[in-house]
């Protein structure tokens, strides 16, 4: 598929898909929201930033799920009803095509919700989470794990800015288990939203592999630094004031 922009403009767009990486891996997140919002700054069309972002997501949320695995927070008790559904609604999701005027508002809605979500986690107190259930309600997680997922599929957002406040908030998971259900859960939806989409389209990018590269690199040093040294609150902070922006912007223009 061909890009709207010249090798400059795909290495500044590779650098900063670096910056976001290693911000987002450092709170346990794919950054697609991120991705996205970069994408549409620089006019890259729709049918493009839905492969790209879910692949990115895909290499992002691999790591962090490998590292929460490895540490013994994910549970498979508690993400299989999430996922259940979500994976097929996320592959339904993916091999539909929404016209722009829809595709825009929707992702700008869902950039705002980001953004607030990690404003959010800068002022919460984590420990006011900590009364964990021993396990999450089987019947409300896989309608919930539906509806994220087709979202995902039909955006190319992986879902964990949708569902990670949602666990919080409803009390059925700590910070802790959440991040690691959040990981594993756009793991699942992306693969299978991409799935979906490069059945449906058939494209992927000629520049996905320096892309690709960039949000490895920003992911395994972001989720090194999130497991050891947190992030100042400043810089979160600074990345929802900008995804506030895109997200406004996407539904005003």
């Amino acid at each position: 598929g061909g890009i709207p922009f010249d090798t400059g403009l795909i290495f500044l767009v590779a650098a900063l898909f670096f910056a976001l990486a290693v911000l987002y891996s450092s709170v346990g997140h794919a950054g697609a929201s991120g991705y996205l919002a970069v994408m549409a700054l620089f006019g890259v069309p729709p049918e493009m930033m839905r492969p790209v972002a879910l692949t990115l997501n895909i290499l992002v949320a691999s790591l962090t799920t490998f590292r929460f695995t490895k540490a013994g927070y994910l549970s498979w008790p508690d993400l299989w009803p999430l996922v259940l559904f979500s994976i097929p609604a996320a592959f339904a999701g993916g091999s539909l095509a929404l016209p722009g005027e829809v595709y825009r508002p929707v992702l700008g809605v869902l950039l705002l919700i980001s953004a607030g979500y990690l404003i959010w986690g800068t002022v919460v107190d984590p420990e006011s989470f900590a009364n964990d259930r021993p396990r999450i309600p089987r019947v409300g997680s896989m309608g919930m794990g539906g509806m994220v997922g087709l979202l995902s599929g039909l955006t190319g957002i992986g879902g964990g800015v949708l569902l990670s406040p949602a666990l919080l908030i409803l009390r059925w998971t700590s910070i802790r288990r959440t991040s690691a259900i959040a990981g594993a859960f756009i793991l699942f939806n992306s693969t299978a939203g991409l799935a979906g989409n490069l059945i449906s389209f058939q494209t992927l990018p000629a520049v996905i592999p320096l892309w690709a590269g960039a949000v490895i690199a920003g992911g395994y040093l972001g989720s090194r630094l999130g497991a050891q040294w947190l992030m100042p609150k400043t810089l979160i902070r600074l990345l929802s004031a900008a995804l506030l922006v895109s997200g406004l912007k996407f539904l005003f223009t």
